[in-house]
């Protein structure tokens, strides 16, 4: 146990685990419209969906409603544009 708890440490440390590669595409894809669920509570706030990169290609992921983080905002995502072509940049807590 302590050696799988210590592979799994050592790979988290290099990025192994989990890590997302993203891509690069031509034309950005359409803005996805939809429908806000009501909030769960007073408490809540409003994670915008993402764009995630899977199988060669962006795919969207709905917003969610989460507890917020203590000193902390969301930023939502947004795409760049580069030499090789449209990129989203995740939303994060800042």
């Amino acid at each position: 146990m302590k050696k799988l708890l210590l592979i799994i440490g050592i790979a988290a440390s290099l990025g192994i685990t989990g890590c997302a590669v993203d891509g690069y595409v031509e034309t950005q894809p359409g803005e996805v419209v939809y429908e806000r669920p009501v909030a769960p509570g007073p408490d809540y706030v409003w994670i915008d969906g993402d764009w995630v990169w899977s199988g060669g290609r962006y795919v969207w992921h709905n917003g969610y409603w989460s507890h917020p983080r203590p000193g902390r905002t969301w930023v939502g995502g947004s795409w760049s544009r580069t030499g090789r072509g449209y990129h989203w940049n995740r939303g994060h807590w800042r």
